[in-house]
């Protein structure tokens, strides 16, 4: 493979690697809508906030969301709203999967 190609491929893999945790979702999810802080989004998912800012780093650290300070506040927010679309499509893939199953069981 090519090096540039796998250098693109393995940039890829880490950013829907980022992603990949229920909580994670969530939170692009919601700061689609919004930019939160960590108390805000710890009390919409209810883990403790150590957990929270754990998801946080990860997402930062992969380029999906950013921070900034407002006050003694850091408040969180899409980096690039573009990511919501991957939703679309991975929402797409389920209906499939769906369809597909219940051809199978006919």
């Amino acid at each position: 493979m090519d090096p540039k190609i796998k250098h693109r491929l393995e940039a890829r893999a880490k950013i829907i690697k980022a992603m990949a945790h229920p909580s994670r979702l969530f939170i692009v999810d919601q700061l689609a809508r919004s930019a939160y802080c960590v108390c805000e989004l710890q009390e919409m998912i209810g883990d403790d906030m150590s957990t929270i800012s754990k998801h946080l780093s990860v997402l930062k650290n992969a380029g999906i969301i950013k921070d900034e300070k407002k006050g003694a506040q850091v408040y969180y927010s899409l980096r690039v709203p573009c990511a919501i679309k991957f939703f679309d499509c991975v929402e797409d893939v389920i209906k499939r999967n769906i369809e597909e199953q219940k051809m199978i069981a006919q």
